[in-house]
């Protein structure tokens, strides 16, 4: 029973945090008028849709991370967390950087350094188990997507 409350509270604690920190990163930086002005002429995904794939994003993030964690994936010599405290930390950074600031070029490295970090992921979280693995493949199409915006606003 104490393995069965561990192992929840560790659930709880990977979606959770992560989830909060987006959703408070979306409320307090995530609605650039710019860029609302740029989507309904050039064609750019809603911010509305871009809000709610981040947070899905960083569910399927918290949920891969905790099953690479039950599986042991934490644990030894891995650089597994690190890598995913750094694709934490970089997904918070889109909304203010590229959506509120508008700083597109800069937006494009920092869309390099999070695909870089989430391939990392990717690849630890798969060694430990197959199905975080697979979850973190959608998470790297999330990422790709988001550099296609982030492309094209650097277009305009």
């Amino acid at each position: 029973m104490a393995a069965a409350n561990q192992a929840l509270r560790s659930l709880l604690f990977l979606l959770l945090v992560p989830l909060s920190l987006t959703t408070a990163t979306i409320f307090l930086f995530g609605s650039g008028q710019k860029y609302r002005a740029l989507a309904q002429t050039v064609g750019l995904p809603p911010l509305r849709a871009i809000h709610l794939g981040s947070m899905g994003s960083s569910f399927l993030m918290g949920f891969s991370a905790w099953l690479a964690w039950a599986e042991g994936g934490f644990r030894g010599p891995s650089d597994a967390l690190p890598l995913y405290i750094a694709q934490v930390s970089l997904s918070l950074v889109f909304h203010p950087l590229v959506l509120r600031i508008g700083a597109a070029y800069l937006g494009l490295v920092f869309c390099l350094l999070f695909f870089g970090t989430t391939v990392g992921c990717y690849e630890r979280f798969r060694r430990a188990n197959l199905v975080a693995g697979a979850l973190v493949t959608l998470c790297l199409a999330w990422v790709a997507f988001l550099t296609f915006v982030n492309f094209k606003l650097v277009l305009i």
